[in-house]
């Protein structure tokens, strides 16, 4: 089985031998490929909606994989047993949600070893929330795939990694794009930014034909995030 670039990503964060939650699982896909590849050896396959959780069965089926992957109809990780894995994986939710997932079973989420987050938006929102539960962001990749660009993060509640002053976002760009992602001068990253700006310039000039209060206000934020950029784009040209 062959994932997407996406998936991918996120399976490639996961630590060997580490049980699983893959809260969300769709089909299943990461739980086959985790057990197949040896990666994990138990993995929880959770989803809120019935439909997918078919078709999850059936995959697993098909594999033969039926006494290593369990599914549950699950909201969120409300089905979930405290220290019953090692990683919980969220893939493909909006950066809110995820949140909201996270702090309704904080008994769950403290008891697993990493988080795997893949937020669809609100990525700074994410960022800093989980910063405010003590969580740091110990490894952080960013893939494109078919004109969309993926941020995968693994977190960690560790008194180690608090020590560590390099896992800590201290600067507004930090929480907006990634403090790792920065400092390591990730080039997908780099695209992702420089098409931002082009896209925001265009919007700015088109809000410079309306004089609305509205628009003021929109370019003042307009500059300010364009401003962001420019000190993160300095990332790649200085040595830090």
């Amino acid at each position: 089985m062959q994932l997407s670039k996406r998936l991918q990503a996120v399976a490639d964060m996961i630590n060997q031998g580490h049980r699983v939650a893959d809260i969300g699982c769709d089909h299943a896909y990461t739980a086959i490929y985790l057990i197949r590849n040896k990666i994990s050896p138990y993995v929880v396959a959770m989803d809120i909606n019935q439909g997918p959780l078919d078709i999850a069965k059936k995959n697993i089926d098909k594999y033969n994989l039926a006494d290593s992957i369990s599914t549950r109809k699950s909201d969120g990780l409300q089905k979930l047993r405290p220290g019953e894995v090692d990683t919980i994986v969220i893939a493909g939710m909006g950066g809110r949600l995820i949140h909201q997932i996270l702090v309704s079973k904080m008994d769950v989420v403290s008891s697993a070893k990493h988080l795997v987050l893949q937020p669809q938006s609100e990525i700074p929102f994410l960022r800093k929330a989980l910063m405010g539960l003590g969580y740091l962001i110990i490894n952080e990749i960013m893939v494109e795939e078919d004109g969309k660009y993926y941020v995968i993060m693994k977190l960690r509640q560790d008194s180690l990694y608090q020590s560590d002053k390099k896992y800590h976002l201290v600067k507004p760009e930090h929480i907006c794009f990634g403090r790792l992602l920065l400092e390591e001068r990730n080039l997908i990253l780099l695209k992702y930014m420089q098409t931002e700006r082009r896209q925001y310039i265009n919007i700015y000039k088109e809000l410079e034909k309306q004089s609305t209060k509205q628009a003021v206000t929109r370019q003042k934020e307009i500059e300010d995030f364009i401003r962001l950029i420019d000190i993160s784009i300095g990332y790649y040209k200085e040595d830090k």
